[in-house]
């Protein structure tokens, strides 16, 4: 089932995520729901809270995007990145490993508004998968820029939180309306 994706002046996008304890079906479902949604979108990572859910819970899938290489290793060996796709983080823990990378971010919470944002290039990951498992790898590319922006969401960051001043400022106007949209919406419901 596609979920209606929360634009940015909602409130939960700006809740900390709670543990996920247990993998219950209405997490599965969740799981389900949240890749249809992103897919659909055409994004490649999706948080809780961008479908309402303050968990700590986001997919991530970055197989369709050709001209941003992924680098990932397991277990200290250089893997496929699309060997762990379509990937599912339970109460994820990110380690920056390498320097700061400057890229492009966008952000379905945010339709249409992109930024350079700059990010540590290599995280270590620790999280739990969508059985519940332990999972750890070390990733970079666009990867680590995902897992990252995903992170944020689940501690209520938004990525125009990392942009740097003049950036915040030129996309002022956009993200006073965004707000504006949003908040007018939410006070029909």
């Amino acid at each position: 089932m596609i979920l209606e994706i929360v634009k940015y002046g909602h409130p939960v996008l700006r809740k900390k995520g709670e543990p996920i304890e247990e993998i219950t079906p209405e997490i599965k479902k969740l799981i389900a729901n949240m890749f249809e949604t992103m897919e659909e979108n055409h994004g490649v990572g999706l948080a809780a809270q961008q479908v309402g859910v303050a968990r700590q819970l986001t997919v991530i899938d970055v197989r369709a995007v050709t001209d941003r290489p992924s680098t990932l290793e397991l277990d200290g060996q250089p893997a496929d990145p699309a060997a762990i796709m379509p990937l599912v983080l339970i109460n994820p823990e990110c380690t920056a490993v390498g320097e700061p990378v400057s890229g492009g971010e966008g952000c379905l919470s945010f339709p249409e508004i992109f930024a350079e944002i700059s990010r540590p290039g290599v995280v270590d990951v620790k999280a739990l998968d969508a059985r519940g498992k332990p999972i750890s790898f070390r990733c970079g590319g666009l990867l680590a820029r995902a897992v990252q922006h995903e992170k944020d969401h689940l501690n209520g960051v938004l990525f125009i939180d990392r942009m740097d001043k003049k950036t915040k400022l030129e996309l002022q106007p956009e993200l006073d309306a965004l707000q504006a949209e949003t908040k007018a919406a939410l006070k029909k419901k």
